[in-house]
Order: C-alpha cells, then structure tokens, then sequence
C-alpha cells in the first residue's frame, strides 16, 4: 500500500462513506486536532513517567482514535461500523481523576503550566484538548456528532491538568501558580 495517493492534491479530502470536502472542512479540522491531540498523549506517554501512566495513556489514544473514527466518518452516507465511545470510558477519566486528588493538595490558585517537560506536555495537551472540544461543538451545531465524544474530550482535558498536577507532585517540582499582580 502507497502512503501516496494523489487524490489529495487539489484540496480535497474524502470522508468515511465516500463524500469529497474541501481539507478545510470544520469535519477534518475537528479530528484533525484529535490526530494533534493524540501525538501530544503519544509524547508524554514517552517520557520517564511510571509505567501505569503509559498504560492508561495508550488507552486514551486508543478511545481518540475512536473519535477521530466517528468524526471522520460522514453522518449521512457513511455504513461502516465505527467503533464508538461507551460511558466506562468517561468513568475511566473520572475514576482516575479522583484519584489522583485525593493524593494531590488542595488547589488554591490558579496553575501556571510548566514546571518540568513532562509537565508541560500536559498542559499543551489540555489545550489542543480544549481546541478539540470546542470545535467538535460546533461540529455538532451543523452535523452529527455523537455526544460521547464531547463529554470525553471535556472529562480528558481535565484528567490532563489532573495528570499535570501529579507528575509535577511524582517529581517533587513545586507548582508553578500563578499570584496576580494587583
């Protein structure tokens, strides 16, 4: 199999289901931004970090593949069986969401990112997470798009900043907060 197909080279692109759209479309841009996400999971998960971290990181970029499945696919011609999101998959985050507060202090001001690499790779994720969610919003306004995939990108972005939090405590780096100048 090429990598190269040349079916690309005038700007456009093909959806799961056949339909051609524009490389522009707000259908790519959303699951591209997933596929960014995703290399930003894959770059943390390759960091000196224990290895259930890298377990349950892989396990997030298998649930973003599924996503990207689902939005790649398009709602109205597309009749192949994607792989969807269940609800254990969000209580996946929250289970591990929790538990990592309950190791970590109370939060008591705003965070700065940063604090090491690892961290700090975090953090770029929660943003492209965040990025990810809001245009799979609008996504929705316009076209189908299973709810699933916005709850476990909104529960992901916070398992992120939760993850930042512990690898900055596992590492025993202070927390870079933020004290507004007033």
């Amino acid at each position: 199999m090429k990598i190269y197909t040349k079916t690309g080279d005038k700007g456009q692109t093909s959806l799961i289901g056949g339909a051609r759209v524009p490389k522009y479309h707000l259908r790519i841009e959303t699951y591209g931004t997933v596929d960014e996400l995703n290399s930003y999971i894959g770059l943390i998960s390759c960091q000196d970090i224990d290895e259930s971290y890298k377990l349950l990181l892989k396990e997030i970029q298998d649930r973003l593949f599924t996503i990207g499945a689902s939005l790649a696919a398009d709602p109205e011609k597309s009749k192949m069986k994607i792989p969807d999101l269940h609800e254990s998959d969000v209580v996946l985050l929250e289970d591990k969401i929790d538990a990592m507060n309950e190791e970590l202090p109370p939060l008591k001001h705003f965070i700065l990112p940063g604090g090491n690499t690892v961290v700090s790779y975090c953090h770029l994720a929660r943003c492209v997470c965040r990025r990810a969610e809001r245009l799979t919003v609008q996504l929705a306004e316009s076209s189908f798009v299973d709810e699933r995939v916005t709850v476990y990108l909104n529960r992901l972005s916070d398992f992120l900043f939760v993850l930042a939090r512990k690898l900055n405590m596992d590492f025993k780096a202070e927390e870079n907060i933020w004290i507004p100048r007033i």
